[in-house]
C-alpha cells in the first residue's frame, strides 16, 4: 500500500510546526546548494521564519550582486508589461504621423522639380503674368548675387596671383644677386691669375744671361791675329761676340 498524498496545510501544533520548518528549511538549503553546483546557476535563497528570524543562502560570495540583478530583471519586465497595452495605439499614431509628413515631402518636391523647371525657362504655359514677373526678378536676383560671387572670386584670385608673382620676382633678384657676385668671384680670380703669370714673365725677364768669358779677346790680340791672318771672318767675330750683341749682318 502506498503512501497517500500529504495535504497542504498551516500545522496548527506549534511543536510540530516548528519541527517541520527546521528539517524542511535544511532540506531546501540543500537542494539550492546542489542545484548551483550541478547546474552552475545563480541562486539566492532567502527564508523568514514566523519569528523574524532570517535564512539565506547565495551561490555567489556576494548577495547583493544577484538582488541587484533580479531588480534590473523585475523592472525591465514590468515597464515590457505595462507598455504591451497601449503599444498597438502608440504604432497606430506613429503611422499616421509618418503617412502625412511623406505625402506633405511628396508635395514639396513636387513644387521644387516645377520651379527648377521654371527657372530653366520651361513649363511656363500655367503660370499668370504676376508669377511670371516674380520669376523674372528671383531670377535678376540670383544673377546678381551669381555675378557677385564670381567676382569675388577673381578679385581673390588675382591678389593670389599677384602674391605668387611678388613671391617670384623676390627670388629672381635673389638668384640674379647671387649669379653676379659668382661672375664677380670669378673676374676677380682671372684677374690675380693674370697679374701672378705677369710676374712669372717680369721676374724671368730680369734675370742676367751668362757671358762667355773664354771667346773675349783685347784688342791687341785681335790686331795680332789680323795682321798675321787678315780680315777676320762673320764666323771669327760671332765666336767673339756673345749673341746677344750681334746684329744681322742684311742690316
Amino acid at each position: 500500500m502506498g503512501r497517500g498524498r500529504v495535504q497542504l496545510k498551516r500545522i496548527e501544533n506549534k511543536i510540530n510546526r516548528q519541527v517541520t520548518f527546521s528539517k524542511r528549511r535544511s532540506g531546501l538549503l540543500k537542494k539550492a546548494h546542489e542545484i548551483s553546483v550541478h547546474c552552475d546557476a545563480e541562486v539566492a535563497l532567502i527564508v523568514f521564519s514566523t519569528k523574524g528570524k532570517l535564512f539565506e543562502y547565495s551561490s555567489d560570495p556576494c548577495m547583493e550582486k544577484i538582488l541587484e540583478r533580479y531588480e534590473r530583471y523585475s523592472y525591465a519586465e514590468r515597464q515590457l508589461v505595462a507598455s504591451d497595452q497601449p503599444l498597438t495605439e502608440n504604432w497606430t499614431l506613429e503611422h499616421a504621423k509618418l503617412k502625412a509628413r511623406l505625402e506633405v515631402l511628396q508635395k514639396n518636391q513636387r513644387v521644387c522639380l516645377l520651379f527648377c523647371r521654371n527657372f530653366m525657362g520651361q513649363d511656363l504655359e500655367g503660370l499668370s503674368i504676376k508669377e511670371l514677373q516674380n520669376l523674372e526678378h528671383q531670377l535678376e536676383s540670383a544673377l546678381k548675387h551669381i555675378r557677385s560671387r564670381k567676382n569675388q572670386l577673381m578679385y581673390e584670385s588675382i591678389s593670389e596671383l599677384h602674391k605668387k608673382d611678388k613671391a617670384l620676382q623676390e627670388q629672381n633678384n635673389t638668384l640674379a644677386k647671387k649669379i653676379k657676385e659668382k661672375e664677380k668671384a670669378l673676374a676677380q680670380q682671372a684677374q690675380l691669375e693674370r697679374l701672378g703669370d705677369e710676374v712669372d714673365l717680369t721676374s724671368s725677364a730680369l734675370v742676367p744671361q751668362p757671358l762667355v768669358t773664354s771667346n773675349i779677346r783685347t784688342s791687341s790680340q785681335i790686331r795680332g791675329e789680323g795682321d798675321n791672318e787678315g780680315t777676320p771672318t762673320p764666323t771669327q767675330a760671332n765666336a767673339i761676340l756673345p749673341p746677344w750683341m750681334l746684329r744681322p749682318t742684311n742690316e
